[in-house]
């Protein structure tokens, strides 16, 4: 499953974001979070993504993030790249989820 989120993942659309993607935790299948029409990522946004990644593990949920340059450099500034299985397209999160 692909969700596409478009406008700002901050403090004011953490809690929409966690309780959308918790919703679909259920279905027990893998996931692509497509962020790469986000304009603006905070700290909050960060957390809602870690959060997620844990319940991911947890759930032993195949889990990826996709973003555009602007997402993609704000998580490898906080080094989270590599936890949220950052991909630059969804061709390469796809592919990274079937294997």
């Amino acid at each position: 499953m692909v969700f596409t989120f478009k406008g700002q993942l901050d403090a004011f659309s953490e809690k929409q974001f966690k309780t959308f993607v918790t919703n679909n935790l259920k279905n027990d299948l893998p996931f692509v979070i497509d962020l790469t029409k986000i304009d603006f990522l905070d700290s909050s946004g960060l957390g809602a993504l870690v959060q997620t990644a844990k319940e991911c593990q947890k759930s032993k949920l195949g889990f990826t993030v996709v973003g555009n340059s602007r997402v993609a450099q704000t998580i490898k500034l906080v080094r989270l790249g590599d936890f949220l299985n950052l991909k630059s397209s969804l061709e390469d999160a796809l592919n990274y989820l079937k294997n």
